[in-house]
């Protein structure tokens, strides 16, 4: 198998995982339920956001339309890069890392692209796919579906500490999604492996 259908192939993988996750939590629950996979340590959460990585929020329509076309360039960018990769007598493993970057930024471009178009608001039940009357928003307006909550640690800050004495203590507290989590695999693998995927450059700076 090629190089460029190996990442081809995982492109399309992380793209049905993470859709597939993404409409069963929009279609099953409400914003803000819960469902314990182990115990209040790991869950699914379901919020939606406009658009930033791991829940984080982008303020205003006019942003949100911002980031989408900005998430639309580095995609066209990306693909750009990773065909050229291909084309290159490159490791396997940058080349899938890259694909799996590739992957988790299409995943939430999907949902800022369409569910606006296709699904209602979740916000008293559980949306519905193309209702009738249209979706809860339109085009380059959908909010991203994010699910994956770990607060493995879940106190307070104790009364004598000089950060946020007595307030909530979460920790890990940003909830995601399978694109997500592929975008940050793929990037923590070229941190991790640099050396093994960028040989010749590690070669000419140790000279």
């Amino acid at each position: 198998m090629s190089k460029g259908t190996r990442a081809v192939m995982l492109v399309i993988i992380i793209l049905i995982a993470d859709q597939a996750l993404k409409v069963w939590v929009k279609t099953t629950m409400v914003i803000g339920q819960d469902i314990p996979l182990i115990g209040k340590r790991a869950m699914l959460h379901f919020i939606e956001n406009n658009g930033m990585a791991f829940g984080m929020e982008i303020g205003g329509e006019t942003g949100k339309i911002i980031l989408t076309l900005f998430r639309l360039a580095a995609s066209a960018a990306i693909i750009w890069y990773l065909v050229m990769l291909v084309k290159k007598d490159v490791p396997s493993g940058m080349i899938l890392a890259i694909s799996a970057i590739l992957a988790g930024a299409l995943g939430n471009i999907v949902d800022s692209l369409f569910y606006g178009m296709i699904f209602s608001e979740s916000y008293y039940q559980p949306a519905v796919m193309f209702p009738e009357g249209g979706g809860y928003s339109g085009f380059l307006k959908g909010r991203v579906v994010d699910m994956f909550y770990f607060p493995v640690i879940n106190t307070t800050w104790p009364d004598w500490s000089p950060v946020k004495p007595g307030q909530s203590l979460i920790f890990f507290r940003p909830v995601f999604n399978i694109a997500d989590s592929a975008i940050s695999t793929g990037v923590i693998a070229i941190i991790l492996f640099q050396k093994r995927f960028f040989p010749h450059e590690m070669s000419a700076e140790n000279k």
